[in-house]
């Protein structure tokens, strides 16, 4: 069960930042809101901004890398940077997707399979 909660974590994570990248692109070319004000709706992103490891593996790497590169050059070529991040971070979330759709339903039925074994071996 734990195996498909950590599954489902990650694809909401994943799909958090995507959506949190999206609304920053949309506020740069549009709306001009502060940093915090676009942050606020994202737990996710405001526990990374605090240096808290969200995601392992390559995927937090990425995650690392994207944060340290918001705000660091001007609003044209932030969108730019936006972007391309938006490319990966699609990338990572279709398969985060797929992940969880595949090996989440498994593990929870791996995990009643089992529970039905042992409660027939016990009967």
């Amino acid at each position: 069960m734990a195996l498909s909660a950590d599954k489902k974590k990650k694809y909401k994570t994943i799909c958090e930042f995507y959506d949190f990248n999206e609304n920053l692109i949309l506020n740069i070319k549009y709306e001009r809101k502060r940093f915090e004000e676009v942050a606020k709706g994202y737990e996710s992103v405001k526990r990374a901004l605090g240096g808290e490891e969200v995601l392992s593996g390559e995927q937090g790497e990425f995650i690392k890398k994207y944060l340290e590169g918001i705000g660091t050059t001007d609003a044209l070529s932030q969108i730019g940077y936006l972007t391309e991040m938006k490319e990966t971070l699609s990338k990572y979330r279709s398969e985060s997707e797929n992940n969880y759709k595949k090996y989440g339903s498994l593990y929870l039925k791996l995990c009643i399979a089992c529970g039905i074994l042992i409660a027939v071996l016990l009967a």
